[in-house]
């Protein structure tokens, strides 16, 4: 439960960062809410990335190079981010609100890929303790 919870604070850092480049890049930019999200998702997953290295899963034994080690933990977080981005492009596309606002969206598809990006980082990317 501790790993869990400390992957949910992550996601939280993760969600700031997610909907900040993509507020700055939307409103700011003027980049299409899609694009913009797929800029902002990689921000927050480097960030995700980093926190659960060295906190989440600081107890885990490394036994990858760093790259190799944030290239499987960005290919993990596909599965998570393919039902996030999901939740978000639908609601883009279905609600005003969420097109007038995206952070919405980033708030919904980020609750939708939670579990099962933490069950995937656990799993192939940091390892046995």
């Amino acid at each position: 439960m501790r790993h869990f919870g400390l992957f949910c604070i992550a996601g939280g850092v993760a969600f700031l960062v997610d909907a900040g480049v993509l507020h700055a890049l939307v409103v700011w930019a003027g980049t299409g809410p899609y694009l913009a999200r797929l800029v902002s998702f990689l921000c927050a997953v480097t960030v995700t990335w980093l926190f659960n290295r060295s906190i989440t899963f600081a107890d885990r034994v490394r036994v990858l190079p760093v790259w190799s080690e944030w290239t499987r933990y960005v290919v993990s977080q596909l599965g998570g981010f393919l039902v996030n981005y999901g939740t978000y492009a639908a609601l883009v596309w279905s609600l005003e609100p969420v097109r007038r606002w995206p952070v919405l969206g980033v708030a919904a598809g980020t609750l939708t890929g939670l579990v099962l990006n933490f069950l995937l980082a656990r799993r192939f990317v940091f390892g046995r303790k």
